[in-house]
């Protein structure tokens, strides 16, 4: 039994169960930076490069103002709901973070994953709206946006375990370089299905006409609560029409399906691009200083794990924390899809 951190932390110890002593030791947990620093570097440069990034998102949308830093705390509120809902529903519980110096809701879930996603989703959301794409062609945009800057990530943080996948979940079976392909097409979908509704709900629900106009606070936040909401169920819709049919009924790959998908998106994307006003896609686009630091975070990012691949290896670190449970492998467990399908 894990009764405390000494227990958790301790190099070589294995259990079956982790007790906390209250709601706060359950909520949030604090351990040393140097313990995770001699155990596992790569993974603390990869925390500090999200951390800071998740900074410069920040300092980006006060900085432009308007519906900015709503679609900032927007993209926190859906993160929060997606990792909540992934430890807490036993059908999606399929990845485990290693353990981080600043983690929460019972170990599961680290600071900067929390962060993680303005890095994806804001950079994204803003590097297309320069595209100027219709309102009904950049969702798909940001979500193709959205696989490229994750891609590095995904690939090269599971070689470091940096955290782990179900060994036997069958929706996560089909992998490129051990990721699962059902990864990018869960990082394309939730991302399009975020940004269809922050933009939609404010159509139904704001007067103002312009684009990134806010309107009464309110409003402005109501609508930021519900695409926070609706995020997770618009993107699950999208997993309906291609992957649960072709994979779950006639066991097509989920590479074939990711790329169906990623086929639709870039179509809608270049239907979107015929319908721009080529006028207004060919003004120039003024960058200021704090576009300037999300342009330096997208190289940091990008660089840092490249850097992983050359300079580190796995077998020279710990990955310290929570993992799959190891169970009977005559024991089987049924998964059930949106359809109901086991």
């Amino acid at each position: 039994m894990v009764s405390g951190k000494n227990d958790l932390y301790r190099i070589g110890a294995e259990a079956s169960k982790l007790n906390f002593t209250g709601f706060w030791d359950w909520f949030v947990h604090v351990e040393d930076l140097s313990f995770h620093w001699k155990t596992q570097p790569t993974y603390v440069l990869s925390q500090t490069t999200f951390i800071v990034g998740g900074i410069f998102t920040f300092i980006h949308a006060l900085k432009h103002g308007g519906r900015l830093p709503y679609l900032w705390f927007g993209i926190i509120l859906h993160g929060l709901i997606v990792e909540a809902l992934s430890y807490f529903l036993p059908d999606v519980d399929n990845f485990w973070h290693s353990q981080t110096p600043i983690i929460l809701l019972g170990r599961r879930l680290p600071l900067h994953i929390l962060l993680l996603y303005p890095v994806f989703l804001y950079n994204a959301s803003i590097a297309v709206a320069k595209m100027r794409l219709p309102k009904w062609s950049e969702p798909f945009a940001v979500g193709l946006g959205v696989v490229l800057i994750d891609i590095p990530y995904d690939i090269v943080s599971v070689h470091f375990l940096h955290w782990t996948w179900h060994d036997t979940d069958p929706n996560i079976a089909d992998r490129h370089y051990w990721v699962p392909w059902n990864s990018y097409y869960f990082h394309a979908t939730f991302a399009a299905s975020f940004i269809f509704w922050f933009h939609f709900t404010r159509k139904l629900i704001c007067k103002t006409k312009e684009k990134w106009q806010p309107d009464t606070f309110p409003r402005e936040f109501a609508c930021t609560i519900l695409t926070g909401l609706l995020g997770v169920p618009g993107g699950v819709l999208m997993f309906l029409p291609i992957y649960h049919p072709l994979h779950d009924n006639y066991r097509v790959h989920s590479e074939v399906t990711f790329f169906i998908l990623f086929a639709i998106f870039l179509l809608l994307i270049w239907l979107g691009m015929r319908n721009t006003n080529q006028k207004e896609f060919q003004k120039q686009v003024e960058l200021d200083w704090s576009t300037g630091l999300l342009l330096v975070h997208l190289l940091i990012h990008y660089s840092l794990f490249l850097a992983m691949t050359i300079f580190f290896k796995p077998e020279d670190e710990v990955a310290i924390g929570l993992k799959e449970p190891i169970g009977s492998c005559d024991e089987y467990v049924d998964v059930y899809t949106t359809f109901g399908q086991v």
